[in-house]
């Protein structure tokens, strides 16, 4: 004959239980390592990168598990304005400050080197985006689920030429080339990582930098290896000096179209749901950069 269970009994049992898994951390929200923090609350103290126009901070993107950033940034255009992004990327603050210098250092001056003119544009192909690396599922989770990476499918020239990673990688003409290998290397001085057409079959058609912490001592991944390449005998930049650059123009409802900061969806899709929103309707829950603590920025890496 079956004994009858006292409810209260059952209750008790339960409730031991469900503070047990507690303790041990089953039904405690996971989170993201330390460090990632750390750099985000360095590089806003130290004021690396400013708002504008161009670059607005946005309300915290918490989750799914441990993806998303503390103080996100919406960028429509780098360079105060003279390098605009194809569509608006959601990135971490280091991730904006180092694009910043990329840019200055590796980018602008193999442009003027190999073509006489500078880079209006950079077309990405993903800044934020939940999910794991190369979109695999049950892979660990990318650097794009942090707005720590960016995917680089190219760039536009102040006289409209585009440059794309997946035509002109093999196929360009010598100095498109020698412009995108240039890029590569150079991307390895100011990234962690760096993964260009050649690396594996996921990056034949774009260069993927992030700024990913490998392992205590801080390593670094390059592919593939950099190429050593000719400079050209009569730079295009002597030839072109006389060229007057062409202002980027913004997609209509972009960050700097609005002048203000309209809402504006990003280009990534979580491959599990919506694609992240823009949260300016909230920009006075955003506390202002003098909240941070003036934490000392992580040494940076040597070049």
């Amino acid at each position: 004959m079956a004994r009858r269970v006292s409810p209260f009994v059952t209750f008790g049992l339960l409730a031991f239980a469900a503070f047990g898994l507690s303790s041990c951390g089953l039904f405690s929200k996971p989170q993201r390592p330390a460090w990632r923090t750390q750099q985000e609350n360095a590089c806003l103290a130290q004021q690396r990168v400013h708002a504008s126009a161009y670059v607005q901070p946005a309300n915290e993107m918490d989750g799914p598990g441990i993806c998303g950033m503390t103080r996100p940034f919406k960028v429509a255009a780098l360079q105060d304005g003279a390098v605009a992004f194809n569509s608006t990327a959601t990135l971490d603050c280091p991730m904006v400050a180092e694009l910043e210098d990329w840019l200055a250092d590796v980018v602008q001056p193999a442009a003027q080197m190999r073509f006489g003119q500078a880079v209006t544009q950079i077309n990405s192909m993903g800044s934020y985006s939940c999910r794991g690396m190369n979109g695999q599922y049950g892979a660990p989770l990318s650097e794009h689920s942090f707005g720590n990476a960016i995917d680089i499918g190219g760039f536009v020239l102040a006289d409209g030429r585009e440059i794309a990673v997946v035509r002109d990688w093999t196929r360009g003409d010598e100095q498109t080339r020698a412009f995108l290998k240039d890029v590569h290397a150079g991307s390895c001085r100011h990234f962690s990582t760096v993964l260009s057409p050649g690396s594996n079959a996921f990056h034949y058609n774009h260069i993927h930098v992030d700024l990913a912490m490998h392992g205590r001592s801080g390593g670094t991944i390059c592919k593939p290896t950099p190429v050593e390449t000719v400079a050209p005998a009569f730079p295009a930049a002597v030839a072109s000096a006389s060229r007057a650059p062409v202002a980027p123009s913004f997609p209509t409802g972009s960050i700097a179209s609005a002048g203000r900061g309209a809402p504006v969806e990003d280009e990534d899709v979580d491959p599990g749901g919506a694609p992240p929103r823009a949260a300016f309707e909230n920009e006075d829950r955003v506390p202002p950069l003098s909240a941070y603590e003036a934490t000392p920025l992580p040494p940076r890496r040597p070049y």
